[in-house]
């Protein structure tokens, strides 16, 4: 097998989650509308509806809809997180949880593991980056997450115009790294965007798996914190 060179990371639901956390804001939004939900709930709604928005990112990227198509999509994500937590409305009150958890401040935050991780593997040689679907600059994204310092650099669809699985963002974080597909793995929490994207861009794919999604999952490594993608990636080398 050919020498590991380079680690990519996914961000949300790998390096960050929302801050404050998802559940939080979620049951904020619901109680407004007599509904009550549970951690596990919400966790088990957005495993359903991230995998939505993979899905879409791979055939239409929500950033290149309409305002409109955005509204829709956005009602149907929000039922997929409400039916995860027992929930199950129609799109018009999806819409209108969906509008006050928008009302709330709310941003992204690295899990708490994260920096010590990225430190680690980086005193190995290795290069360690981000690739984000996120709409902005990778520059900006290390800056705002506190990333800067403990990451090579950020790609994002934002500065490339392409979002994962689409395998021309993997090659632009690859020619970037100045390293090839087959030395370099990338650590990932969704099957669509990031696995399956990973696997056609000819890299090796570990499925980060914080919030337990995929406890049977083994086609790859599976990992579910910092650590064991460490002890992973060191058994790789």
């Amino acid at each position: 097998m050919t020498d590991l060179r380079a680690v990519f990371f996914d961000l949300y639901g790998t390096l960050a989650g929302f801050d404050p956390p998802r559940d939080q804001i979620q049951a904020r939004a619901a109680r407004v509308f007599g509904m009550e939900v549970t951690k596990e709930g919400i966790d088990a709604g957005y495993h359903v509806a991230d995998e939505f928005l993979a899905n879409q990112n791979a055939t239409k990227p929500v950033r290149t809809m309409s305002a409109n198509e955005q509204w829709t999509f956005f009602s149907k994500f929000e039922q997929l997180i409400l039916q995860g937590a027992g929930h199950n409305v129609d799109l018009a009150v999806a819409a209108n949880v969906w509008t006050e958890v928008r009302k709330q401040d709310y941003g992204f935050a690295l899990f708490p593991d994260v920096i010590d991780g990225l430190d680690r593997l980086r005193s190995t040689g290795l290069l360690v980056a981000a690739i984000s679907n996120m709409n902005t600059l990778g520059r900006r994204l290390c800056d705002d997450l506190g990333l800067t310092g403990h990451v090579d650099f950020a790609i994002t669809s934002g500065e490339t115009g392409f979002e994962k699985p689409d395998r021309r963002i993997f090659e632009a974080a690859l020619t970037r790294a100045e390293v090839a597909a087959s030395e370099a793995v990338l650590v990932g929490d969704q099957l669509e965007s990031d696995i399956y994207g990973a696997e056609n861009a000819g890299m090796r794919p570990i499925l980060m798996d914080r919030f337990n999604g995929h406890p049977d999952y083994e086609k790859h490594p599976r990992v579910t914190d910092m650590e064991s993608t460490i002890r992973v990636i060191s058994e790789m080398r």
